[in-house]
């Protein structure tokens, strides 16, 4: 089976996208510089499928390093990008952080693919290119609003980039997967969502409150237009998301592509809000998550959920586990970790 350059391997989707590459078959090159991630992610990888993919530590706004990269791992005939800041939060106090991180590596990418005659490239983008849509469920064929945010920006950037870069260059076979809200663990509970420090994504943020971890989940905004105040998303397993990705490189690599670059939306068709999440989570898992209600945050959008009948009839992919099974991987994983800090503590004591 081909190779696969995975960068951002070591982070949440990335993992478990590599999980399902090695499980049919693909040789994994992992590229990451563990800003969000953790290098014992190997371990759990190693865990599931008997493989413990190839590992750089590189930062791919880093050419030269990316390059020598190249030369180590000859024959890679796609790559899967996912190393990005990804924050909305964040990118809102840090603009340039984002610009520069998210651009450069890009870039540094499309550079040195033709180079190394790699001409398969699949882009983790976001449905935050949508901003606020017109219309629900959105498809692919909404307009780009204008981003909320400088990660939504630098996601429609690096999209133009992509198309661009294809339209000067027949070389290029890409696929664009715009993301809903990835939740949930892989149901091993050897790899799951481990951001460093403050969580900004809801998920981690509702487990570790469960967990005691944090005092109380802050909701941000209780006062939008949806039926209880707070804003609606896609929520969509990260074993669904990756089995997409495996499903693209293939696409790519028997050259089923109906045009040079191509866009699906992945998420499940249905939107959930905050409340939503909290209270099923609660329900499945009989545990409590103690949250609050703060100001709106800057850069969220109201609500947005996709059509993913594109994904579904074209790549012949669609999500299926429900938002349960999924809230229950996602709680079970929070309790492997909070076993994993006791044993820590526990031989540190020794």
């Amino acid at each position: 089976m081909a190779k696969i350059l995975v960068t951002g391997g070591t982070g949440y989707i990335g993992s478990h996208t590599v999980v399902e590459l090695q499980k049919v078959g693909f040789e994994v090159v992992i590229v990451d510089n563990l800003s969000n991630s953790n290098i014992e992610v190997l371990n759990g990888i190693e865990k599931i499928t008997g493989i413990r993919p190839a590992f750089e530590n590189i930062d791919c706004t880093d050419y030269m390093a990316l390059d020598r990269m190249f030369e180590k791992y000859p024959g890679i005939e796609a790559i899967i990008h996912f190393a990005a800041s990804k924050a909305v939060g964040e990118s809102v106090e840090k603009p340039l952080l984002y610009y520069r991180n998210n651009l450069t590596s890009l870039i540094n990418l499309l550079q040195l693919m033709p180079i190394h005659k790699v001409k398969h490239f699949v882009f983790s983008s976001s449905c935050t290119v949508y901003g606020q849509p017109d219309e629900l469920p959105v498809t692919e064929n909404a307009p780009i609003k204008p981003a909320l945010s400088p990660y939504g920006n630098t996601k429609q950037i690096c999209e133009e980039i992509i198309q661009d870069t294809s339209h000067s260059n027949p070389f290029y076979r890409a696929i664009i997967l715009r993301y809903f809200n990835p939740i949930g663990a892989h149901p091993s509970a050897e790899i799951g969502e481990l951001p460093n420090g403050v969580p900004n994504n809801l998920l981690p943020y509702v487990t570790q409150t469960a967990a005691g971890l944090r005092k109380e989940l802050k909701v941000f905004g209780n006062d939008y237009n949806t039926p209880d105040g707070t804003c609606i998303r896609d929520y969509i397993n990260v074993v669904d998301l990756a089995k997409a990705h495996v499903i693209a490189v293939q696409r790519l690599l028997d050259e089923k592509g109906e045009k040079a670059v191509e866009i699906f939306n992945l998420g499940t068709g249905t939107g959930l809000s905050v409340l939503d999440i909290v209270n099923t989570f609660e329900r499945v898992n009989g545990v409590k998550v103690p949250h609050s209600f703060a100001p709106r945050r800057e850069g969220d959008i109201e609500k947005v959920w996709a059509d993913p009948t594109r994904a579904n009839t074209v790549l012949g992919w669609k999500a299926q586990e429900t938002v349960e099974d999924t809230l229950k991987s996602a709680w079970t994983w929070e309790c492997r970790l909070a076993k994993l800090r006791e044993e820590k503590a526990a031989n540190a004591e020794e």
